[in-house]
């Protein structure tokens, strides 16, 4: 793969001309990655201080913790404790820029990629732009839900359980009251479960304290799972061991539903099912997101970019995909791999030496995903683990769970946050965060308020 690298350089005067966005002068070749999720980053931290140019885009000037939205969500976290900036993250790497702009189109007869802010050259191109919430085509469940892919979903569903929880204080209406006080999960996958973990511990042991006009018994939670099984993914001990402990914690679990309808106080099911619910969380699927301009031909199942085992996008010389948008599709993973951090992870330090290799003109090994385990968390003390042979659940499992994400934030500081925060919750179950800093408004009214 031979490529001019002298045509990269940007200079000053012609950024002015032609709406480039302006980088330093470089022949190095440039490696252009659009994402910082932790496929991006785990890539960067493969190029850094290499003999190349990284130019790193997102549409946020900071990296999110995804694993820890449910607990932002349910006040455990603050959001910068899980959040960290880029700039930050890659100070002292002379060789890394980023610029903060959203990409919206890819050239790629011409190496260009066109964003809100400019254009920009590049050599190389790695897409790592991640998923967003999947609502499977149902516009009033969009417009009356929350998904949990973003730290703004997180802070929109605290504000939203808040602002429904002090509103049930003050109506006299009975079905009312009902309406505001129920949380409907969708979604028995890690997140739907943490999340009902978690809320079912708030209502718990936060309701009888702060709500006392009436019992903690008026805040019902369902999770609703399309399947038989929680947890489909891990083991069926682990998936039993989950559904024990949510059923412990009163979360009314429902198998073999699906939403068909929402209007932001009634949940349909399928079946024909009702409940009364002003609080719908979505976590039932996810759908790649990336730029236009790549050709459809290449997009498979879950709108992901199908990719030959070199992670290089099918159709293309020197583009690629990691992290949640790729599918390598081969014999030995005919639905591509699962679309969890580690892979993500091990995608981006995978590409991060092939790409030296590829620019050398060396031989490359392809992709080999090691899965390393699962872990998942239903609120306090109680976890579910899949370490290949060993499968357990209890308090080791929770352990492990809490070192594991710990160590896995970004920053010291926010580690220290975490550690702290986990420190004072595992002995008093308290969540210090319970403010309403902003009127949380559903899309739907925003949608009206524009019409």
């Amino acid at each position: 793969m031979n490529v001019n690298h002298s045509n990269t350089a940007i200079t000053e005067s012609a950024c002015k001309i032609t709406d480039e966005i302006c980088l330093p002068d470089t022949n190095l070749p440039r490696v252009v990655i659009i994402g910082g999720g932790f496929a991006g980053l785990a890539l960067v931290e493969k190029l850094k201080h290499k003999e190349v140019q990284v130019v790193l885009f997102d549409k946020n000037n900071f990296h999110q913790f995804q694993p820890l939205f449910y607990q932002v969500a349910t006040s455990a976290l603050e959001p910068d404790s899980i959040v960290f900036p880029f700039r930050k993250q890659i100070n002292g790497y002379k060789n890394v820029l980023f610029r903060l702009a959203e990409v919206e189109e890819i050239q790629p007869s011409t190496n260009t990629i066109i964003t809100n802010k400019g254009s920009v050259h590049f050599d190389y191109l790695v897409l790592a732009t991640g998923t967003t919430t999947n609502f499977f085509g149902m516009d009033n469940v969009e417009s009356h839900s929350l998904g949990m892919k973003d730290i703004r979903d997180s802070l929109n569903i605290r504000h939203m359980m808040l602002q429904n929880l002090e509103q049930a204080a003050i109506t006299c209406d009975d079905k009312e009251r009902d309406a505001l006080t129920n949380f409907v999960i969708v979604g028995g996958g890690p997140a739907g479960v943490e999340m009902a973990g978690a809320l079912a511990e708030f209502c718990k042991y936060i309701l009888p304290k702060d709500y006392p006009e009436y019992p903690s018994s008026i805040m019902n939670i369902y999770l609703i799972e399309a399947i038989d099984e929680l947890l489909s993914t891990m083991s069926e001990k682990a998936s039993t061991k989950t559904l024990k402990y949510l059923k412990d914690l009163d979360v009314k679990v429902l198998f073999n539903e699906s939403v068909s309808d929402y209007d932001g106080s009634i949940v349909t099911t399928k079946s024909g099912k009702t409940i009364l619910a002003k609080n719908l969380i979505w976590t039932a699927g996810v759908k790649g997101q990336f730029p236009k301009g790549i050709d459809e031909k290449h997009v498979v199942r879950g709108n992901r970019l199908k990719t030959d085992s070199f992670l290089m996008v099918e159709g293309y010389d020197n583009i690629f995909a990691i992290g949640d948008i790729a599918a390598v599709i081969t014999e030995e993973t005919p639905k591509g791999h699962p679309q969890v951090a580690q892979t993500a992870i091990q995608q981006g330090k995978y590409l991060g030496n092939i790409l030296l290799k590829i620019i050398k003109n060396e031989g490359v090994n392809p992709f080999e995903y090691k899965d390393k385990g699962s872990l998942a968390t239903v609120g306090k003390r109680r976890a579910v683990a899949d370490l290949g042979k060993f499968k357990f659940a209890g308090y080791f499992a929770w352990l492990l769970w809490s070192i594991v994400h710990l160590l896995s934030i970004s920053g010291f500081r926010n580690r220290l946050m975490v550690g702290f925060n986990w420190a004072v919750s595992y002995f008093t179950y308290e969540k210090s965060n319970r403010l309403i800093i902003r009127n949380f408004k559903p899309k739907s009214s925003i949608n009206n308020t524009k019409k």
